[in-house]
């Protein structure tokens, strides 16, 4: 998969370069047409861009691929911030937060240590990291909301921005594996539950990083494919259970909700892109 398939001028795509546009266009025109922020939330969170993107790139996962989950947050964040809390238009927030993403990406690159030491303590700070957000982030019911954009001309428009993406990868390095990819699309499809999106990144830290912890560790015995497929099973063993609870949990927050008169969200709020997304409250 990694010999050279498409060369158009100076730009040359290997196969898993064209597998990560094609994949990633379905995931998020799937994303899309979601409509409960919980779905979306949890298709955000499974990491197919970040396999796909790291076989495109060809190296080991190391220092930037787990730094630039706290980037991730920052872009989910940042458009949360900027179009709910500030009242930037949603397609400016966006653009401003994944610029942002590139610009850090690209200055941190050639400069994050790439030893092993800098590797594990990456991964304990940020998986910490993840537990207080996750911690400080309460749940909030937010309005249902599907896309009225065909995929005849929503996946052309994805694809171009993967197609971006795989052009500038060797400046990004491991930050391309983990940049908001299919979060772009999340972000904009899902403006009316920006803080359900955003309060699922932490879950997307505490599970990705097993997975990444278990390529590195298993990568120089067994190759970078199985490898991936180890990290797969890691992935899975913890997200489903951490899945589970968290719905479970949310549930019991629902009903209290329901129970104590407060109004769900609705078609008026759907209207309303700020409404579903109130300043932030610490509860508990």
């Amino acid at each position: 998969m990694s010999t050279e398939l498409v060369s158009v001028g100076v730009l040359t795509l290997n196969g898993w370069d064209l597998l990560l546009i094609v994949v990633v266009s379905i995931q998020s025109t799937a994303l899309a047409y979601m409509g409960h922020p919980r779905w979306k939330a949890f298709l955000l969170t499974l990491p197919v861009p970040f396999t796909l993107a790291t076989l495109s790139v060809g190296q080991p996962v190391g220092p930037t691929n787990v730094i630039g989950l706290v980037l991730l947050m920052g872009y989910t964040y940042g458009v949360y911030l900027l179009h709910a809390r500030w009242r930037l238009p949603i397609v400016l927030s966006i653009a401003l937060c994944a610029a942002g993403y590139c610009g850090a990406a690209t200055a941190l690159a050639a400069r994050l240590p790439t030893s092993e030491i800098a590797f594990w303590a990456s991964v304990v700070g940020v998986f910490a990291l993840g537990v207080l957000l996750y911690r400080l982030m309460p749940w909030r019911a937010e309005p249902e909301h599907r896309s009225p954009l065909p995929p005849c001309i929503k996946a052309p428009m994805i694809a171009a921005v993967i197609l971006f993406l795989v052009i500038i990868k060797q400046q990004l390095q491991g930050f391309m594996t983990v940049f908001p990819m299919v979060s772009l699309v999340a972000s904009y499809e899902g403006r009316r539950c920006l803080w359900t999106l955003a309060r699922q990144i932490p879950v997307l830290m505490m599970t990705t990083l097993p997975m990444m912890a278990t390529i590195h560790l298993l990568g120089p015995a067994v190759g970078m494919g199985w490898s991936l497929a180890g990290g797969w099973v890691v992935f899975l063993a913890v997200l489903i259970p951490f899945t589970r609870r968290q719905w479970a949990v949310d549930g019991v927050g629902l009903s209290a909700t329901e129970g104590s008169g407060e109004a769900a969200p609705d078609s008026a709020q759907v209207r309303d892109p700020h409404a579903a997304n109130p300043p932030i409250t610490r509860t508990g």
